[in-house]
């Protein structure tokens, strides 16, 4: 890993070192997960703490009725979490039947929320201190008060605009009728009785209690069909993870219903290159990223789904290192192709990391999805609901086919980077479809091309769009943005800042006797230890 001098790319920040390390896209958030580490927690408490505060400080890319999933590393083993939620038991295809696309807002894209059951199982099997413990910072600025940062502010804004109507947000988010503005103060009481109720409760007022109560109430004056008996029978996975060997190195994502394997088949794809002979951000190096990243989404696009109904094509097929060389040597080094999907068988987010003196590291993720997600706040509760039922497909036969009790394909990932001598990396990207993209960045910046993690954070990232649309942050070097046109890509230029369509990324890696941080200065956030 080097640690230059002088940044090699436009940042406000240098990476922080110490032997406990906390890295969120808040600092409130960060500072949390630095209290319960003083208290005598450790990672695990660290990452739940920061996680409830972003609940109340980013409420445009989480909430109560958020999804969730984690990589942990307890000090001899990885652990992966997928503490996502099912469609309602009534969500049948015949009732979304003739809409061509799944509904994006409101109570026909809410699915059951599980967030709160990966904090609760999380907790009994990894954390430290009383759970009640973990809610403390949180609900004391949901209380009292916090004050809006700049980028939060701006979103929070956009999702006014957009989402005023919907039942139940103006009253939770517009005080006074208007968002926030960075640098007002916002207190939601609300927020904080029910984050009082989870925490005395350990959840159950959540699933089985008052708030579930509140929450099939509210559905059924809407017309909804989500119900408590819905809330009631969700479940987590201790699902595993995934890898991907590169180089040394291997990259862990949760399996599917998540996009992670789209990171895990571009990685294999480029392993089939010679992408470790290239400077990192040349036009070569970039196209046959983008290009490798292309076709795992036409694959994944087809084939992903909830597990129970990936029957003809499993992660297993997506991932066979034959069909992986096969794909890559589609890949034209001159010029950008506008792939098909292949044949593998034969017939609004908020991420964090952390790492403890203990060795023990965290990689969690969690989100509503779009910014607010279905825009649908429960009323005296300030729980926000999620929008994954968007996630689904209406196409008949498709295994992603929207039904009863079933996953979304998912867009939220934690990543973790593992070697022969153990972990070296928790990080995530949150970011909609850019993370899976900015996954494989990641991975390549800190672990070919050995940068630090506030460096690979700081590099200007590109997004791949439909068929031969790039979207380039306006920062890269022109040399390779012409490189690329030349290819035929189709690039069109962003300002990092102006559609926050590249992500935000918080990387931990490990060093000699500590950690690295890097928090992404596309946030508010960032990372701190001690």
């Amino acid at each position: 890993m080097k640690f230059p001098i002088e940044p090699l790319y436009a940042s406000r920040r240098s990476p922080v070192l110490a032997r406990n390390m906390v890295a969120t896209s808040h600092p409130l958030a960060t500072e949390a997960g630095l209290a319960m580490l003083r208290q005598g927690g450790n990672a695990l408490d660290a990452a739940l703490a920061a996680a409830i505060v972003l609940v109340v400080v980013e409420p445009t890319g989480n909430g109560l009725g958020s999804d969730a999933f984690c990589i942990l590393w307890d000090g001899r083993e990885l652990h992966g979490l997928n503490a996502s939620g099912r469609s309602p038991a009534g969500w049948t295809p015949e009732r979304f039947k003739g809409q061509g696309t799944m509904p994006m807002r409101g109570w026909e894209s809410v699915t059951v929320p599980g967030a709160v059951s990966a904090w609760v199982d999380l907790s009994a099997r990894f954390g430290k201190l009383p759970f009640e413990t973990l809610f403390e910072p949180a609900i004391d600025y949901a209380a009292r008060g916090f004050h809006v940062s700049p980028v939060i502010g701006e979103q929070w804004r956009r999702g006014a605009e957009l989402l005023h109507a919907q039942p139940g947000f103006a009253e939770a988010f517009m005080p006074g009728g208007r968002a926030p503005r960075a640098g007002e103060l916002f207190r939601s009481e609300a927020l904080a009785n029910s984050l009082r109720l989870i925490a005395r409760s350990r959840g159950e007022a959540f699933y089985h209690g008052e708030l579930a109560q509140k929450i099939e109430a509210f559905a059924a004056a809407h017309g909804a069909v989500l119900t408590a008996a819905d809330l009631a029978a969700h479940r987590n996975d201790w699902c595993g993870t995934l890898a991907q060997e590169f180089g040394t190195a291997a990259l862990h994502e949760i399996p599917p219903n998540g996009q992670g394997i789209a990171a895990l088949m571009a990685l294999g794809m480029l392993g089939e290159t010679e992408i470790a002979t290239l400077v990192p951000d040349s036009a070569e190096a970039l196209h046959l990223q983008i290009e490798a990243m292309k076709l795992a989404f036409m694959d994944v696009g087809a084939f992903v789904s909830d597990p129970r109904y990936m029957r003809e094509v499993d992660a297993a097929h997506l991932l066979d290192p034959a069909y992986l060389a096969a794909r890559a040597r589609l890949i034209d080094r001159d010029r950008a192709t506008d792939f098909s999907t292949g044949a593998p068988t034969q017939g609004g987010t908020v991420c964090l990391a952390t790492g403890d003196a203990d060795g023990m590291m965290v990689s969690y993720i969690q989100s509503n999805y779009s910014g607010f997600g279905s825009g649908v706040v429960v009323p005296g509760t300030g729980i926000s609901l999620q929008n994954r039922g968007f996630g689904f497909t209406t196409e008949a036969g498709h295994p992603n086919e929207v039904g009863p009790s079933k996953r979304p394909f998912h867009t939220i990932i934690p990543g973790f980077v593992m070697d022969e001598a153990g972990p070296v990396m928790a990080f995530g990207l949150m970011g909609g479809p850019m993370q899976a993209q900015g996954h494989l960045q990641m991975m390549l910046r800190t672990q070919l091309w050995r940068q630090d993690p506030q460096t690979a954070s700081d590099a200007p990232r590109w997004r791949v769009l439909a068929g031969l649309d790039l979207a380039l942050e306006s920062s890269m070097n022109e040399a390779a943005v012409q490189g690329l046109i030349r290819r035929g890509h189709k690039v069109v230029l962003e300002a990092p800042d102006a559609s926050f369509g590249f992500g935000g990324a918080q990387l931990v890696q490990r060093i000699e006797g500590g950690y690295a941080g890097g928090s992404d200065s596309r946030k508010d956030g960032h990372a701190a230890g001690f």
